[in-house]
């Protein structure tokens, strides 16, 4: 397929090197110019917008940072929506509002376009080896459709229904599940440092008995040796992920006590100069706060 990236982050353009691994065409667009020029070498075309970018594809990726960027790059004269032609379908893998995923739903029927919110879980090294997991959510033909695209950067699709909007609030309560387990990680492993008992002695018992995923293993070895590197998802953008749990909330009449005290951290984070750190970062606060973060 002919296929539009825009968005050439930590993320974006891992997911991009795997669509040209799997051969498709690629015309690419990012606002640091020289990270789409990075990928010229492996067979992309390097756009000069986001309206040439979206012109004459048959799908257009976008993986930028939050809805504001977003907004920029797909409404207003000479942007992707103007140039995407009739047909064609734009994949929204940001992490985003409801609110501008319903936006973009329906802005692009009006065009007789098609959208399909389809964001991700993992890490950029998950989107390196083409191992993320796609929440997808759209009109069930186009899904079908690009199922070629979605194996060509994940290891498992999972498809929610028509509703793309579905997608965002499925992958905003899945940020928030991450963000508790971090900071009751931290706060756990204060405690038993604390308490004299050796974290990683602690966290290896916990991940070979009651909590083995992922999430446990990676981010607790990160927080067990106050290691935050490499950075994988920055900081304020967990604090921006966090504020759209709490609007879906205020929305939704669905208080979430845990969401309002997890934002505190982001803030007390930052506030301590830890915003090019990663959200895993938070976990200082608990080990400052008992006298344990090392010098």
């Amino acid at each position: 397929m002919k296929v539009g990236f825009i968005g050439l982050g930590s993320m974006g353009s891992g997911m991009a090197r795997n669509l040209i691994k799997a051969g498709h065409n690629l015309v690419v667009f990012n606002r640091t110019r020289s990270k789409a020029e990075e990928l010229r070498p492996l067979g992309a075309i390097v756009a000069a917008n986001p309206g040439e970018a979206a012109s004459g594809v048959d799908a257009l990726f976008t993986m930028l940072a939050d809805d504001h960027a977003l907004e920029d790059c797909i409404f207003g004269p000479g942007r992707a929506l103007e140039s995407l032609a009739a047909g064609a379908v734009h994949i929204g893998a940001s992490t985003i509002s409801v609110a501008l995923s319903r936006r973009l739903a329906a802005a692009h029927r009006e065009k007789k376009q098609h959208y399909i919110a389809a964001p991700v879980f993992g890490r950029p090294e998950a989107a390196a080896a083409a191992k993320l997991f796609v929440i997808a959510a759209g009109p069930h033909e186009q899904i079908d459709r690009c199922k070629v695209l979605f194996d060509a950067i994940g290891q498992k699709t999972f498809i929610l229904g028509e509703d793309a909007a579905a997608a965002n609030v499925v992958k905003l309560t899945g940020n928030f599940l991450i963000t508790t387990v971090l900071e009751s990680m931290a706060e756990s492993f204060a405690l038993v440092q604390k308490s004299d008992v050796e974290p990683q002695k602690f966290l290896d018992i916990m991940t070979a008995t009651l909590f083995g995923a992922p999430v446990y293993q990676n981010y607790g070895a990160m927080i067990a040796k106050q290691q935050f590197q490499p950075v994988g998802f920055k900081l304020p953008l967990g604090l921006k992920d966090n504020r759209l749990v709490l609007e879906l909330g205020e929305q939704t009449a669905v208080p979430l006590p845990m969401a309002s005290l997890i934002r505190d951290r982001f803030l007390a984070a930052m506030a301590q100069g830890l915003s090019e750190s990663d959200w895993s970062a938070i976990a200082r606060i608990s080990f400052r706060s008992a006298g344990l973060e090392k010098v």
